[in-house]
């Protein structure tokens, strides 16, 4: 079976409802909808990990996976689409998934016992100096399983939003440094952690696909250099244990004086000012789910894909991150 797999960052996607979880539909943040909903139906996803979506309330009054399908109904009608959620986070930007119920079904399966639960404090040395510091998810991650209509397990799911390496408060140079330091090593304990559980999936003959905003790409930078990892590399797996390595579903994105490309968003350097672009959205799949193709919707790289040009314009303005779509053979 040919799958679609989509992930995609879509910016505050709590914006665009009422305090009651109803879609807005109109004013500036329903024409950001519209523009949202003509990209998704472009990509024609079986499965679509959602970054930044709605909010869901400890209490369940409301959730993403709701608040998705009343969207989804609204402006993308006559759709098969549901929606699926997690573990609430402590903010207000979910991670959650729409899926094609007419082709796959989708559970929401946390690990309960064979190692901490991803809302849950942890422990992990991401130092390397045999000291385990704790760590906590500031957003949950989203595991799932994707079944198919006969309850055929084709893949577990982590969807990740992991700690972004900026800094947006007023410091010097000293401040910034230390900042940055703490924030690199929480990312990778995230991402480490994120690591075991897909060992843990693999150790039992289980697929798996990591997905999401990693908020790093796979090059050494300063800190990366520093600390001799990087977090995407840390998803990827250990060398040591070869057929349990993740295999990028992108090709490797090459450095030029604006960035990375491919590049799935920018950013402002804070010190010289200038925009940058990275790639820091990320789709790994193991190795025993057989890789079609799969590229970034990014019109300024794929100009001649006619899906991609055909939202040309809803791509560069519906958020500040541009989709990842890849086709899979299960």
């Amino acid at each position: 079976m040919i799958l679609r797999i989509g992930v995609y960052n879509v910016e505050w996607m709590r914006d665009l409802f009422e305090t009651d979880g109803s879609p807005k539909t109109t004013g500036a943040e329903g024409v950001r909808s519209k523009k949202l909903a003509e990209v998704i139906a472009a990509m024609n996803c079986d499965f679509l990990g959602i970054v930044e979506g709605p909010d869901t309330l400890v209490n369940g009054t409301k959730t993403a996976s709701g608040q998705l399908e009343n969207w989804a109904n609204h402006f993308l009608p006559g759709n098969t689409l549901k929606g699926i959620h997690g573990f609430p986070s402590s903010g207000q930007q979910e991670l959650c998934a729409l899926y094609d119920s007419s082709k796959l079904k989708v559970l929401f399966t946390p690990e309960m016992k064979d190692g901490e639960r991803f809302n849950e404090p942890f422990l992990m040395d991401t130092t390397n100096r045999m000291i385990k510091e704790q760590y906590k998810h500031y957003r949950p991650p989203l595991e799932l399983s994707i079944l198919g209509l006969d309850d055929r397990l084709i893949s577990r799911v982590i969807i990740a939003h992991t700690k972004s390496k900026g800094i947006f408060d007023k410091v010097d140079y000293a401040r910034f440094e230390q900042l940055s330091q703490r924030d690199r090593l929480r990312l990778f304990g995230e991402c480490m952690h994120i690591r075991e559980r897909c060992d843990q999936y693999l150790a039992k003959g289980q697929q798996v696909i990591v997905m999401g905003d990693i908020n790093d790409g796979f090059e050494l930078d300063f800190y990366e250099n520093r600390f001799s990892k990087s977090a995407v590399e840390l998803l990827l797996g250990s060398v040591w244990k070869p057929e349990w390595i993740l295999k990028p579903a992108l090709v490797k994105p090459k450095l030029n004086s604006y960035g990375w490309t491919p590049y799935s968003g920018k950013f402002r350097d804070r010190i010289t000012g200038d925009i940058f672009n990275v790639l820091i959205d990320h789709i790994l799949i193991s190795q025993g789910l057989k890789l079609i193709n799969g590229k970034v919707w990014n019109p300024t790289l794929e100009k001649d894909d006619p899906a991609i040009q055909s939202v040309k314009n809803q791509l560069y303005t519906a958020s500040d991150h541009f989709p990842l779509l890849v086709e899979i053979e299960t």
